[in-house]
């Protein structure tokens, strides 16, 4: 929760909402092309690894990006 503690504020000063809807980890290998979504957060819980998934590959268009419920 420290990351969304941080963006938070900022967020709310440009007029948003913000509300967090569950967490994890993001394992980024530039060298392979590859990207690993994982884990949870042990206050927000498991957030939904496919949306974070479906964000990420519209950007890394060229990577290989997984996620799976492993907590490691």
């Amino acid at each position: 929760d420290h990351i969304f503690e941080k963006v938070n504020p900022e967020m709310e000063k440009l007029g948003y909402e913000c509300k967090c809807l569950g967490g994890g980890k993001i394992e980024h290998n530039n060298k392979d092309k590859k990207i690993r979504v994982f884990g949870l957060s042990t206050g927000y819980g498991k957030a939904d690894h496919s949306v974070t998934v479906e964000i990420l590959k519209k950007e890394y268009t060229d990577y290989e990006i997984t996620w799976s419920d492993d907590k490691k």
